[in-house]
């Protein structure tokens, strides 16, 4: 086993030459329907959109996005994300939401996997539970593409390498779902506080599910 991991690095190294030399060759795939249609309405909720600064849009590099606040009542519900990118090089890759939200002032208080259920398959994807100041938030987000939906960062990269190389194309979406938490009656009862997690992740994993479906749609077609 420690001499087939030996040559992991050298392989990665490869790989990543490859996606060097193979950035101009790579072809830029596009959505097979606007990103715009995916999740536009849901029962229940009042759809809000929202829109990133030219300097957020160049800073992220993504072909596009489309990013909205779904209110029920007079109560943000949830938020979702989903930036696409048509052709991936160095430099150029979707940034992980492990760097962006803390660098937002969100301290990371939790972190792992869930699998969620779609269509009668288990996905994997992460779910973060976030707090900044007195807010609480359960974010859940994936790399779906290439007929994949990962969680995992490093296979993220490896698939994003081999493909450059081998398929000589990268499109790509990250895909977020923020669920804010709502506060404990009394910020003593921790009993509450964890129920109140658990509520806004089921909302979470229902969406995602949701999400995953939309995303799939418009996605180009293989």
């Amino acid at each position: 086993m420690r001499e087939r991991w030996r040559f992991v690095p050298a392989g990665l190294m490869l790989a990543g030459v490859a996606l060097n030399w193979n950035a101009r060759s790579q072809a830029a795939i596009t959505l097979a329907t606007p990103l715009s249609s995916v999740l536009a309405a849901l029962p229940g909720y009042r759809v809000q959109a929202q829109r990133l600064s030219a300097d957020e849009q160049r800073v992220a590099g993504m072909s596009a996005y489309v990013a909205r606040v779904y209110w029920r009542d007079s109560v943000p519900a949830f938020t979702t994300f989903v930036s696409y990118y048509a052709r991936q090089t160095q430099g150029k890759t979707i940034h992980s939401p492990k760097n962006c939200l803390p660098g937002a002032g969100w301290e990371v208080l939790t972190t792992g996997t869930e699998a969620v259920k779609v269509d009668g398959q288990t996905q994997v994807l992460n779910r973060t539970l976030l707090k900044n100041g007195p807010a609480t938030a359960v974010v859940y987000y994936w790399y779906q593409g290439r007929g994949r939906i990962v969680a995992n960062e490093y296979a993220v990269k490896w698939n994003l390498l081999r493909d450059a190389a081998v398929l000589g194309h990268t499109e790509e979406a990250l895909v977020r779902v923020v669920v804010p938490v709502q506060r404990a009656r009394r910020p003593d009862d921790q009993r509450e506080a964890a129920r109140l997690v658990e509520e806004a992740a089921r909302l979470g994993a229902d969406i995602s599910g949701r999400l995953t479906r939309e995303v799939w749609r418009v996605m180009p077609r293989a």
